[in-house]
This record gives structure tokens, sequence and C-alpha cells, in this order.
């Protein structure tokens, strides 16, 4: 546990800290006010639940707790201390790894010593309360209730699976989200030069810059502590050169400090459609090792696991199609698994429906059939719906004819009525739909055939009702 008032390690600064008692540039780079806070405009804009609560707005609104979730490194803390500083209010952190009920307890019992004492309030900021049993989080109950602290929560998992009801009733939830691109470049070069930070003292060569951005992924914290170990790196190969050359960090000094060689992809350029190309042509290809290389360097490069997701799912209608229906399915719901999931985990349920597509038989017959029917449309082609299957299913259709002669195709005996489906100028003319013999669509190849036959397009069916294609499960599974 721990308390005071100085919450951002000023008064290290002040008695001039050595190597060994440095802060880490993550916090020494913390905001100290709102206007330092980068990103979160949404959660931060005027009149919201928790600037008020930062500002310490009066008014008969009085203060109330938070929970704040969010990915790392995307500000909670800060903001934790942030509420803490507004005037005349206490400061308490606890982390519900190490805390127990008896600790909460104690927090409690002082709070209210300084509230009846002094009129003080008390922050209380718990770190990663989604670990915290139903039986802890019980105990913070009373306090929050009766505004003995005013109770600001971190976690990194939905408050819905893992904080109590009783407690989210009790509290304002308020959500994070990764800092973008821009946000992240400049808390880089604020690092660079503000005198709490490398104060000008290093150079960052552009590449160095580029990668820090992409491997951070929206994390503050880990683009500071990329940064620094960059710093470092840079000052021991200065100190190797003995010369006296302003220290650069560059590209390779950022990445022996981070163990993680830069990946050549520009998710705005060139490269981010030249590997998503490679991507999608190693699926169709069925060469699973590449498909696997391409998804593995767009998800190092930083690429949004969605967009990845998006890709898979048309290549399993365009290059896998009939071959393998399933392999749509199991596109769609890495889809939507992907958009709850978020990274790392993601990778492991792109990774399956990749090879899911690289290995599947392939047949594009129904991409092919739609183009191939879209330009008789864009051709002018296409008469009007024959009159028996137009809509009759209002007044005065009768009298127009419409509905007249169709056939139900669930009273024939094999559930084919045999009429004409196709307007009289494309009657006998057209054959978008060509199965391949690949994979499931080889067995929907004779059905096809036979249909048509019945269907009076192409040359009578061969096959004998007997022994007609049937839909069984057995025949039909892939």
């Amino acid at each position: 546990m721990s308390t005071g008032p100085d919450l951002f390690g000023a008064a290290a600064a002040d008695a001039g800290p050595t190597e060994a008692t440095l802060p880490p540039l993550a916090v020494r780079m913390r905001p100290r006010t709102l206007e330092q806070v980068r990103g979160q405009g949404d959660v931060l804009r005027v009149g919201s639940p928790l600037r008020r609560l930062i500002e310490g707005s009066g008014g008969r609104a009085g203060p109330v707790s938070a929970i704040i979730w969010g990915p790392p490194g995307t500000g909670k803390t800060t903001l934790a201390h942030l509420v803490a500083s507004a005037a005349g209010r206490d400061f308490v952190e606890l982390s519900a790894i190490t805390a127990g009920v008896k600790d909460v307890r104690a927090v409690m019992e002082q709070a209210a010593r300084q509230r009846d004492l002094y009129d003080r309030q008390t922050v209380l900021f718990l770190d990663e309360i989604h670990r915290f049993t139903k039986a802890q989080q019980d105990a913070l109950l009373p306090g929050v209730e009766n505004r003995q602290v005013i109770l600001v929560a971190a976690t990194t998992e939905n408050p819905s699976f893992s904080v109590i009801a009783p407690l989210l009733s009790r509290s304002v939830l308020i959500t994070l989200s990764a800092l973008s691109d821009p946000d992240i470049g400049e808390l880089i070069d604020a690092a660079l030069t503000s005198p709490e930070g490398l104060d000008s003292a290093y150079d960052l060569e552009p590449e160095a810059r580029a990668h820090l951005i992409r491997v951070s992924g929206g994390d503050a914290r880990r683009a500071l502590t990329a940064l620094e170990a960059g710093a470092g790196v840079a000052e021991d190969v200065r100190g190797v050169r003995g010369d006296d050359a302003a220290t650069s960090i560059t590209l390779p000094a950022v990445e022996q400090a981070m163990a993680q060689a830069a990946v050549r992809y520009d998710r705005a350029g060139d490269q981010h459609y030249d590997v998503a190309s490679a991507l999608i042509k190693s699926m169709r290809g069925s060469d699973v090792d590449a498909a696997l290389h391409y998804l593995a360097r767009m998800l190092e490069a930083g690429e949004d696991p969605r967009f990845i997701a998006r890709r898979i799912v048309i290549a399993a209608s365009e290059d896998v199609g009939m071959g393998d229906p399933t392999a749509l399915q199991t596109a769609v719901a890495a889809l939507h698994a992907v958009a709850q999931i978020g990274m790392p985990e993601a990778r492991i349920i792109l990774a399956q429906a990749v090879v899911h597509n690289a290995l599947a038989p392939k047949s594009n017959a129904a991409y092919a059939g739609i183009n191939a029917a879209i330009a008789d449309i864009r051709a002018g082609k296409g008469g009007p719906v024959p009159g028996h299957l137009r809509g009759s299913g209002y007044a005065g259709a009768d009298r127009l004819g419409h509905g007249k002669g169709y056939r139900y195709a669930h009273d024939e005996p094999d559930g084919v009525a045999a009429q004409q489906y196709l307007p009289d100028d494309l009657q006998g003319k057209t054959d978008y739909y060509q199965p391949t013999d690949h994979g499931f669509e080889a067995r929907l190849q004779q059905r096809w055939d036979w249909i048509k036959g019945r269907l009076g397009r192409g040359e009578p069916a061969e096959i004998a009702k007997s022994g007609q294609p049937t839909d069984d499960v057995e025949r039909l599974k892939p």
C-alpha cells in the first residue's frame, strides 16, 4: 500500500536522482495535468463523469467512484493519479495482486478518520480489480456506498464478467481505447525533448521512431520503455566508438533493445497491400506455410487483426467456395472471435482460419457465376420475370395472371418442379454456375446436371429416378 501527496516522483527529481534511483521514463513522463493526457478524448470531454471527478467539480452532485477498463498502457493509472491530485484528497494505492480484505478494511478505517476529523476525501486506486475474489470485492461495498472513499479501479478485463454487479451499479464504467499511432508518435517526441524525459540528449532516427510506434500496439508504457532501452543501447554503442558525436538512437539499437527485428511493412503503403495480397495468393495456392508466414508478418507489424479476418472471409468464398463450404463458416467464426478477443490470442484463431482456407479444395465457380450473371445484367439481358413466378399475394394479381400455372416444388415427388425460371431471352442460353470436380463441389456437379435435365435445360437426365443424386447427409458432407 502506498500513500502520500507526491504522485510523480517530484521529490526524487528535486534531490538529483542518480542513475540507480532515476524512475523509469514511463513514470517520469506520466501526465501531470489533463492537458498532457494524449488520446481518450471521448471520456475526458467537458462535463464527462471522469473529467468532473478529476477537476473536483463542486455542486450538490458529489464525486462518483469509477471503474476504468482498457488495454495496458492507455492511462488507467495516470487518470487515477489525476483524480487524486484534486485539492483536499488523500491518495491510497492498492494492487489486487498483493492486497487482501484486511488491507481494504484498513484503508476504509483510515479514510473514515480523514473524513470525520479533517474533512478530507480519500481516493483508493485499486489496480487489477479483476483479480479480487467476490468476497474481496464485497469488502469495498460499504466504503463506496457511504462515500468513505472514491474508488478508482482499473482492469484490463471486461468488468461485466470480472466485477460484481453491486459494485458496478455504484460506479461509472469508463472505457479507454488503445492510443492511436499519432498519439504514440507525439508521446515519443515529447519524451525525447522534455526535461523530465531524455532532455534532447538523443536523436531518434525516423525508421527507429516508426518501428517504436508499430511495436507499441497503442501501449504508451511499452513505447516509452522501448525508447529508454534503445537510448541505453545507443549510449553503449557511442562508448565503444569513443567519439563525441551526438547520441543517435538507430533502428538496429531499438531492435537490439527489444530483441525484436523491425518488420518491413507499412500499414498505409505498398507493403500493406503487397503482404495482404501474398497472404491471399498463398491460401489460394494451398501453400499453408507461406500463408502462415505472411499472416505472422502482418501481425508482428501491428496490422489490425480485424482487417486480416475480413480478407480471410472473402477468400473463403472467392477461392474455396463450394469446394469446402465449411471454410466460410470457419472464417466468419474467426471474424467474430477476433473482434471479441483481440491480440495476442487472436493470432491463434486467425491461424486456424488460414490453415483451413489453404488446405481446403478450391473452387471459384460461385464467384465466376455471379460475375457472369452481373455481366449479362449490365449488357441489358434479362427480360420480364415469367408470369407464373410473379408475386400473387395482393389484390388484382389473379386478374393480371400473376402466379398462374406455378408449380410448388415441395409438391413434387423429387422436390424439383420442372418449369421455366429464367427470363425468355436467357432460357437455354445461360450456364452461369459451372461446378468443378474439387472436394465437396464434385458431389454437387452430378446433382446440378440432373436438375438441369429435369428443368429441360440441356440434355435430358440419364439418371434413373431410383439412382438420382440424394441430399442425405452422408452423401453431401465434405
